[in-house]
């Protein structure tokens, strides 16, 4: 059985919402920054990249829609990565890491 290994991270920094200074940023410009920099981190490339699996606590309002897909395209990935937003509050990175564990290990998905 395959195993599921981490082999690249990165996050944004912490700000205080109204006052932060990523205030005036969009949550799917932040998010295509660290996809970009992990995939670089990771030394692959990025047409391997299948799909895109990012938790978010708090998806609404400009990152109400799917800001995992809107990310990957601020990353630079190819059209043809999917991508999904995952909201279980809290927990919403803990909830994409285990759905990425599940596809690499019980689904083949090797990137």
């Amino acid at each position: 059985m395959p195993r599921a290994v981490i082999v690249s991270t990165a996050r944004t920094g912490l700000a205080k919402s109204y006052r932060g200074g990523f205030n005036a940023t969009h949550g799917a410009a932040l998010c295509g920054h660290v996809i970009k920099h992990a995939v670089a981190r990771g030394g692959v490339a990025p047409t391997e990249v299948e799909d895109v699996i990012m938790g978010c606590g708090f998806p609404e309002g400009a990152t109400g829609f799917n800001v995992a897909r809107n990310g990957a395209v601020w990353a630079g990935l190819p059209f043809s990565t999917a991508a999904t937003t995952v909201n279980r509050f809290c927990s919403s990175g803990l909830q994409a890491i285990a759905y990425a564990a599940h596809a690499v290990v019980h689904e083949g998905v090797p990137v």
